[in-house]
């Protein structure tokens, strides 16, 4: 059994056991969070089909942790104009372990 979820302008092919990295949530580490925008379910040989979302339908997961990514160089360069700036970006995320999908 799978499913296709939405959550932070993203979607997730997910099952039960999957670990993901989602957009940061503001939920502590060790807490479940419900996933209700389910796309789309998958039983066996049964799929359901959303529109957008299948109503009733939701998956739970276990936040496993809160974190950043590696340094991301942001570097702007104008040839013969002397003009250089340099920015760096650390995009945080969060880790989700996926404990059941309910129908």
């Amino acid at each position: 059994m799978f499913a296709v979820v939405k959550t932070g302008g993203k979607q997730y092919k997910v099952a039960q056991g999957d670990t993901i990295q989602v957009e940061k949530l503001s939920v502590e580490v060790g807490k479940k969070v419900e996933l209700a925008e389910v796309l789309l379910l998958c039983d066996g040989g049964k799929t359901t089909v959303g529109s957008p979302f299948i109503a009733g339908a939701k998956v739970v997961a276990e936040v496993v942790s809160q974190d950043r990514t590696g340094k991301l160089i942001i570097f702007k360069k104008k040839r013969r104009q002397n003009y250089r700036r340099k920015k760096h970006q650390r995009q945080e995320f969060t880790v989700l372990k996926i404990a059941e999908i309910k129908a």
